[in-house]
């Protein structure tokens, strides 16, 4: 094959060094016009492609992208990750190659079912947009077909990964309420369900020992099923009796839902409560409150995730493991200064 062609090849079958091939094939000064079209016709007929050439036939290939999203995650009129896959489909298209979405279903996810673009051979490559269960995962990694996930790492397994940046996002997020005069601050989520939801958890402990203040258990409140990941206001979020100044939540979503909670119960935000989302995504809705959040950089994490995948595809030297991709604080009318 071509890539085994080396100029140590060509210079040996015509006895010159492999300097003198090099700047024959390169167009350098050094070498009389007889030879260098010797080297070059010897060069063509063994099939010699310079790394060049190479590097741009892999540039230039396109490739069918599968992308995997669980049904659970489209629900709940939650399309975050539908906006994520966009990002990822048109950064796709600009670079030549295409996309194919597949919604795995809550039973082909429990079965561990193979996709169909994997059975069908329609994806050279996948990427998973939101965490998936293990035997799934492990399936999907029992193929020969290169992987990335999306907005999630797997703990167990090698999987190369794009992740927003939720540790020092919530700490952010929770410092900005201290810097705005709050110390009895609770945060919204339920831990373990989601290692974005933990993650997140975290950043606002952090914050919270940083600044001398305890964590109240009773502040710390329960939005979701730790399976499964639906937010229910209804069954979680339960109002504690004494009230803290400011809750930090797991997600937009989940502020959303928390604002309609409060005010319910004679609440308003921010007057007597003020109440931080994250992710800046929020249908309009579900919220009428301007809330302050933290953007995760769908653009950046989508791009990284595709140049990995193609990167592997190509069978090219890159750096393995997780990528983060930090956020940015975005500071609207849901937080008041005392």
């Amino acid at each position: 094959m071509a890539k085994g062609v080396r100029l140590a090849d060509i210079a040996e079958r015509l006895a010159v060094s492999t300097v003198t091939v090099s700047k024959a094939l390169s167009g350098q000064k050094g070498v009389s016009e007889s030879l260098r079209e010797r080297i070059r016709q010897l060069a063509d007929e063994m099939g010699y492609k310079q790394p060049s050439a190479q590097h741009k036939e892999k540039r230039d290939k396109s490739y069918n992208i599968g992308v995997l999203v669980a049904a659970r995650y489209m629900e709940q009129g939650d399309s975050f990750y539908l906006q994520m896959y966009q990002q990822v489909a048109t950064r796709a298209m600009a670079g030549g190659c295409f996309t194919l979405m597949e919604v795995v279903s809550d039973g082909a996810e429990a079965e561990s079912m193979l996709p169909m673009l994997v059975q069908e051979q329609k994806a050279d490559g996948m990427i998973v947009i939101g965490r998936l269960a293990d035997g799934y995962l492990d399936r999907l990694e029992e193929t020969d077909v290169p992987v990335v996930c999306l907005d999630f790492c797997s703990e167990k397994r090698k999987t190369d990964a794009v992740v927003a940046d939720n540790y020092y996002g919530a700490y952010r997020l929770t410092n900005y309420l201290f810097d705005m005069g709050h110390r009895h601050i609770g945060y919204v989520g339920t831990l373990l369900s989601a290692v974005q939801v933990t993650d997140r958890y975290f950043g606002y402990a952090r914050s919270m020992l940083e600044h001398g203040e305890q964590i109240r258990p009773e502040w710390v409140l329960e939005d979701r099923e730790k399976t499964g990941g639906l937010i229910d206001p209804v069954r979680f979020m339960q109002l504690p009796e004494e009230m803290p100044t400011a809750f930090v939540c797991s997600c937009d979503l989940a502020a959303g839902y928390f604002i309609k909670k409060l005010r319910e119960h004679g609440c308003r935000v921010p007057e007597d409560v003020s109440v931080t989302g994250y992710d800046n995504y929020l249908l309009p809705e579900l919220c009428d409150v301007a809330l302050t959040t933290c953007e995760v950089d769908m653009e950046e994490m989508a791009r990284r995730a595709l140049r990995i995948l193609i990167r592997k595809m190509n069978r090219e030297t890159y750096r393995s493991g997780i990528s983060i991709v930090d956020g940015h604080l975005i500071i609207r009318e849901s937080v008041k200064k005392l």
